[in-house]
């Protein structure tokens, strides 16, 4: 099956394109898309990277289907446990890393693997760690091969703690 059919992508979708340049590798980067290629690609419009410094023109950029995806339900939680799989919002883009600790219950250490940093963010740049697998997305903290059905205004208000 063709990839953008099965992902259902179509022209003013919003979606998150996932960057292969060295610095920014599995980052993802909020866009719209603004014209189809054929063969798998796609003109997308990123919502918060611009062209230039001046901030005039919002970049555009031709990308592989390969390279989309939607965007994923939002998951509203309290919190997070510690070694819980994030996506902290930083550098206009979203990166995946661990939590491994938290500072006055509003802020959390953030571990990534890709570089090695830890950072500190308040909750509201963080969100949960999902992977869009056959048309759907599973949380991190679901065991592989359950299958996600949750309506994001249906989840918790708990701690993230891998129970659904």
């Amino acid at each position: 099956m063709n990839l953008r059919k099965k992902m259902g992508i179509s022209v003013d979708d919003c979606v998150e394109v996932c960057s292969k340049e060295d610095g920014f590798l599995g980052s993802y980067y909020s866009a719209r898309v603004i014209g189809k290629l054929g063969k798998g690609k796609f003109m997308v419009e990123y919502m918060d990277l611009e062209e230039d410094e001046d901030g005039k023109e919002k970049l555009k950029e031709v990308v592989d289907a390969a390279n989309i995806r939607p965007v994923p339900p939002e998951i509203r939680v309290w919190g997070f446990d510690v070694l819980a799989k994030v996506d902290a919002y930083d550098r206009d883009g979203w990166w995946v890393g661990r939590v491994t600790g938290t500072k006055d219950d509003s802020y959390y250490y953030v571990h990534f693997d890709s570089s090695g940093d830890e950072i500190t963010y308040p909750i509201s740049r963080l969100r949960v760690h999902q992977e869009y697998e056959d048309g759907r997305w599973v949380p991190s903290q679901q065991k592989k091969g359950y299958e996600a059905t949750l309506n994001p205004l249906m989840a918790k208000r708990s701690r993230v703690s891998g129970i659904w």
